[in-house]
């Protein structure tokens, strides 16, 4: 058996947790290779709605194993409240459950770190979820990381009070009273204190050796999916650099983040919105500031899961999503919030760019370095509420040409479309 992989094409924030949620069934192990809790993948489903930050979004489904793989990095504090909410919510979680000893802990000081880092920048912000991601990442790159194993050491504070010295102080050095700094609401001690607490929730998840888990899994015959987090442009590599997260948010980074090699990838899920929207700084050539991007962000209710921030909103870029193609090597693609483009009689699509007096289709090294304007083209819309269609000969002619129009000019075809919020408004082609 091979593992399929699904994951987002553009600035993250696709709809994932939803497709994800509805292809369970399919699958025995759901497994998340990368990120932390600045991912926030929303489920709706019978009337409840539940974000998960670390989570798989396999969770609901009871036959299905969820595993967080190495190449995720966890806040304890943040994974007590999410399991606190899924017991609120009727969901129960055992050994259904289990986490990579070899993931890296988000510390408090992580937290630290990062919102000093983001001031520090001042105009420059790149706009973090201040969710400590990239200290954390810095500290496994730099191999001086803690990670969930080691909670089972007898060496555990002292490794704690190490990296918390070294962290206090560069924080120091960038002359920051970092008392003065609130994380989720509370002052560093009290968070710190909360942080120790939730660990006891984390000591009660089954830990498991992910590498061995998922491959044994695979030759046994089980049927595993790989979920990203964030979304292709935001790749540390690839992406709108350094607009970017702190992960490899492509396909190559399910190899590094589960322990599989290339040859056990198989199908390739992308999924990418009828727009595009991206929350925090960066380039977005095909950006709204006019009526009607207000009109895409609140029909589209384009307001972060994680950080609650109003979503920046634009028309569908295929140039971008043509890369983010080529990068992942995606087989299907699936297309979320048709529904939100209904209000619209004309649709722009970006077919181009035109940048230093050029037009090409590539993506400039340096998005910041120059003004880049999208060359669009013009679509009828449908002007039609799609959110009562059940099947797709219910849709009218013009999402139909418009979802031809993408496949044509990306060249991979799409088998599911998204035409509102719950699991049951979806549409396999």
């Amino acid at each position: 058996m091979k593992v399929d992989v699904l994951l987002g094409l553009q600035w993250g924030d696709e709809g994932k947790g939803k497709v994800v949620d509805v292809l369970t069934p399919k699958y025995d192990i759901i497994a998340r290779f990368q990120g932390g809790p600045n991912a926030g993948h929303t489920i709706e489903f019978e009337g409840k709605k539940f974000i998960l930050h670390t989570i798989p979004s396999g969770i609901f489904n009871k036959n299905t194993e969820n595993v967080i793989g190495n190449g995720v990095i966890i806040d304890p504090f943040v994974l007590k409240k999410e399991l606190a909410k899924l017991k609120e919510g009727g969901i129960v979680i055992g050994d259904n459950l289990m986490v990579s000893r070899k993931a890296h802990l988000i510390l408090p000081t992580h937290r630290l770190l990062d919102a000093v880092f983001e001031k520090a920048k001042g105009d420059q912000k790149i706009g973090s979820t201040l969710k400590g991601i990239g200290p954390a990442y810095t500290d496994k790159i730099s191999r001086n990381g803690i990670r969930v194993g080691d909670i089972e050491s007898s060496k555990f504070e002292q490794r704690y009070a190490q990296a918390k010295a070294r962290h206090i102080e560069i924080i120091k050095q960038y002359d920051a009273a970092y008392d003065n700094i609130l994380i989720d609401g509370l002052a560093f001690e009290a968070y710190e204190t909360a942080w120790m607490e939730a660990l006891e929730s984390l000591r009660a998840l089954k830990k498991v050796n992910s590498e061995y888990y998922i491959n044994q899994a695979l030759d046994n015959g089980k049927k595993v999916l790989a979920e990203g987090a964030q979304g292709t442009l935001l790749d540390i590599d690839f992406g709108s650099y350094p607009f970017v997260t702190s992960s490899n948010t492509t396909t190559a980074g399910v190899c590094s983040g589960l322990g599989v090699s290339p040859s056990r990838v198989g199908k390739i899920f992308g999924i990418f919105k009828a727009y595009c929207t991206r929350v925090g700084s960066g380039p977005f050539p095909t950006e709204l500031f006019d009526d009607d991007g207000q009109l895409l962000r609140d029909v589209g209710r384009e307001y972060g899961s994680t950080t609650g921030r109003p979503r920046r909103c634009g028309w569908l870029d295929l140039p971008a999503l043509k890369y983010a193609i080529m990068l992942n090597g995606v087989s299907e693609l699936m297309m979320m919030k048709a529904d939100v483009l209904s209000d619209f009689q004309q649709i722009q699509v970006a077919t181009a760019y035109t940048y230093n007096g050029m037009t090409t289709e590539e993506l400039p090294y340096d998005g910041t370095a120059c003004e880049i304007e999208p060359v669009l083209n013009s679509l009828q819309g449908w002007n039609e509420d799609l959110t009562t269609k059940t099947e797709l000969a219910q849709f009218p002619q013009q999402l139909h040409d418009y979802i031809s129009y993408i496949e044509k000019e990306v060249g991979v075809p799409i088998k599911l479309v998204s035409v509102g919020p719950d699991r049951s408004q979806t549409i396999m082609k």
